[in-house]
């Protein structure tokens, strides 16, 4: 099996997994002469490999192969967040309910039964890519508008929790402000869903250093998903604001941005890896050259002469 990236600058990419050689050339060359380029896979390993390297835009996925399972293939291909998106169609002989469950809850968009009829595959795989490459571009979209956007499974988050997607920038964003695994929801998110079950959603705010990130609770999916959308906020150009109306070094502005937020010393010297003994010097600094002798009113001065932080 060559390691060599197909050209799919003029057509669209199909993985066909079935361990079946009749199966994979009735269905390639149907494919084929179609218009897709098409790669294939004989086994769950060589599934996964191949679409991790390739990332196509179906899979067409046989059900029941020998060692790894197509159920198995499909979990791991929607556990991995560069291959989740990526509709799969099943392909099995299995038509009990107790299968055709199986295929969807492992992750299948359709199934399709043996023996394969090539036009209905290709019509059943029109319809999925259009859905899968309608959902992709919404979803760019709300990252460039800078809106990162996360859907949570409602049972999720009563339990551990992953995310059913992210935006790129969303899974940038947990990363940097959580730490979490790509995929995973933090439970400190986990319990502001709780929380938002009942009565009117609230932000979750989350502060690294001079930024935030927001996180509001949309409206339920059509699918019944916690739909959540994180917003970076700079407080850069606030800061600097404040150095510039009092004349303040950058240290005693980022102090007294953090008083007007209503924080503590300690609060503070967390935020600015300072002890709370250097935030009270740098408070003393702000006070005498606010000409005030108490924290709300230095916080009244400083959120009166910028309105930002109102």
């Amino acid at each position: 099996m060559t390691d060599t990236l197909p050209d799919r600058s003029a057509s669209d990419l199909v993985l066909v997994v079935d361990d079946v050689p009749d199966n994979l050339s009735v269905l390639h060359d149907a494919l084929d002469e179609a218009g897709y380029t098409v790669l294939v896979a004989t086994n769950g390993e060589g599934a996964i490999q191949r679409a991790v390297q390739a990332v196509p835009d179906i899979v067409l996925l046989d059900a029941m192969m020998p060692g790894m399972d197509g159920f198995e293939v499909a979990r791991q291909l929607k556990a991995r967040p560069e291959t989740a998106h990526i509709p799969i169609i099943f392909m099995t002989g299995l038509t009990e309910t107790e299968h055709v469950v199986a295929a969807y809850r492992a992750g299948g968009v359709d199934y399709v039964t043996k023996p394969i009829r090539p036009q209905e595959v290709l019509a059943r795989m029109t319809v999925h890519m259009q859905s899968a490459r309608q959902a992709r571009q919404a979803r760019n979209a709300l990252d460039a508008f800078g809106h990162a956007t996360m859907a949570i499974h409602a049972d999720d988050a009563l339990t551990a929790g992953k995310a059913v997607w992210q935006t790129p920038l969303a899974r940038e964003l947990m990363q940097r402000y959580f730490d979490a695994p790509v995929g995973q929801v933090p439970e400190d998110v986990l319990a502001w869903l709780r929380s938002q079950a009942d009565g009117d959603p609230k932000p979750l705010t989350v502060t690294r250093e001079a930024k935030q990130l927001v996180l509001s609770l949309q409206q339920r999916t059509t699918d019944d998903d916690w739909l959540v959308v994180m917003r970076e906020v700079s407080d850069a150009a606030v800061v600097q604001a404040l150095l510039q109306a009092f004349r303040l070094t950058m240290k005693e502005a980022e102090v007294l941005y953090w008083v007007a937020k209503g924080k503590t010393n300690r609060d503070i010297g967390d935020i600015l890896g300072s002890s709370p003994a250097t935030v009270k010097k740098h408070l003393e600094h702000v006070f005498e050259k606010l000409g005030v002798e108490t924290r709300n009113a230095a916080a009244s001065l400083a959120i009166g002469k910028v309105r930002l932080l109102a």
